[in-house]
């Protein structure tokens, strides 16, 4: 159903209950359920309704009348209308407790798993100055550049992010530099920008460097992560906290070890050095070129020759894999276990990974499986597939790449 707007001679006193997954607070007013944004729980608020989508009201604050014990003053000039960070009210003590619950919440309501095992959220060492990797909006007209306000396409005129690692802090305060002196290509719609060791990688949505500085690079940039090195460029997905990296890999992988593993979406290769250095043979799967030729050379300047990267869609490529173990199986006439896979690892992208995907993981039986998500609904959801399938949940974990937002990384490992 579509929303629709609301009155502004909508405004109601409530009482926030809680904090969603999607980082809205819950509220009932007036027979309504109400989602009020950037709001804190135990908060006393008079909201103003925007609009209406079938039972459910989405509000803003209008006041706030009792403030939670857990709000705090947002630093960021440009908190409520920067689109980026919608939890900076919130305490970093109850980012953390939202975030746990953001996760306990979709693995219940639509993963319909009831034993949940105990887990924890691991804390930023940094709550700030975080990200090195960015995506800043531009707008040529009106020459702003920055973030989407919230809900909008509008650019939200940034001039210092605290989020931003300082290295990124100083490319954008020179790409400000650019913009105010009109050297920017009109046609530009966004640059992304990664930091590395050394280097600035920063490029624009056509692929061109609109900076030239010393030390940066449009081709690529190194990253260094516990004693492994990474390249990769502004295009190339990576993880945006570098400060949890070595936590993240050593959960994820552990003390994992053995004959065969497979990694569905490698990206780069962030796992796939580390799982090559456990598993006798490693398949990894990446669909974007790009990222797929970085992930071999990253994988041949470690010395690593016994994984193979193949840029094929994760899918497709399952499919082939399936059909492939059938037949192989039908001609041996052997026993599945016998060309067990002894780990598959797979971080999809926040939309999470695909049905095909997911029958194709449960036609190959991997015996451990280990799923990297940064959206908890839709890994809920695909736990739900993976559980009727067979699969137990042994533990996870959460990790808090995204201060001050609602988003969140968890980590789950399941044996069949």
């Amino acid at each position: 159903m579509n929303s629709s707007p609301a009155s502004h001679t909508d405004v109601f006193e409530v009482i926030v209950e809680r904090i969603l997954p999607g980082g809205l607070g819950l509220a009932h007013a007036d027979g309504r359920t109400i989602m009020v944004a950037l709001s804190a729980p135990s908060d006393r608020l008079r909201v103003r309704i925007d609009r209406v989508k079938g039972n459910v009201a989405f509000a803003s604050i209008v006041e706030v009348l009792e403030p939670s014990t857990q709000r705090v003053e947002p630093p960021c000039p440009y908190f409520g209308r920067c689109g980026g960070c919608d939890f900076q009210q919130l305490s970093y003590e109850a980012q953390l407790a939202a975030k746990v619950e953001i996760i306990r919440d979709c693995l219940r309501r639509i993963g319909g798993i009831g034993n949940i095992p105990d887990f924890n959220i691991a804390p930023a060492s940094n709550e700030w100055h975080y990200r090195a990797r960015a995506q800043w909006q531009y707008d040529s007209v009106r020459r702003r550049l920055g973030y989407f306000e919230a809900n909008s396409h509008r650019v939200c005129d940034v001039a210092e992010c605290a989020v931003l690692v300082p290295e990124l802090q100083a490319e954008l305060e020179r790409l400000r530099r650019q913009v105010n002196e009109g050297e920017l290509a009109d046609d530009a719609r966004y640059f992304r920008a990664i930091a590395g060791d050394e280097e600035i990688s920063l490029v624009d949505d056509r692929g061109r460097s609109p900076i030239v500085t010393v030390g940066s690079s449009i081709e690529r940039v190194t990253r260094t992560i516990s004693g492994e090195r990474y390249q990769l460029n502004a295009q190339s997905f990576f993880q945006t906290n570098l400060d949890l990296l070595p936590q993240l890999i050593e959960y994820v992988l552990g003390d994992t070890r053995g004959e065969s593993a497979i990694e569905l979406y490698c990206g780069v290769g962030l796992f796939t050095v580390s799982l090559a250095r456990r598993f006798k043979i490693v398949t990894a799967i990446e669909d974007d070129a790009a990222a797929a030729r970085f992930a071999q050379k990253n994988l041949a300047n470690a010395d690593l020759a016994n994984a193979a990267v193949v840029n094929r869609d994760v899918a497709d490529w399952l499919d082939l894999e399936s059909a492939g173990l059938d037949a192989a199986l039908d001609r041996a006439n052997t026993d599945a276990r016998a060309l067990e896979i002894d780990f598959l690892l797979l971080d999809p992208p926040r939309t999470g990974a695909e049905s095909r995907v997911i029958s194709g993981i449960l036609k190959l039986k991997p015996k451990r499986v280990c799923y990297v998500s940064c959206d908890p609904a839709t890994l809920a959801r695909d736990l739900k597939k993976l559980v009727a399938g067979g699969y137990s949940i042994d533990s996870l974990r959460a990790f808090d790449m995204f201060p001050q937002t609602h988003h969140v990384e968890t980590v789950v490992h399941m044996t069949c």
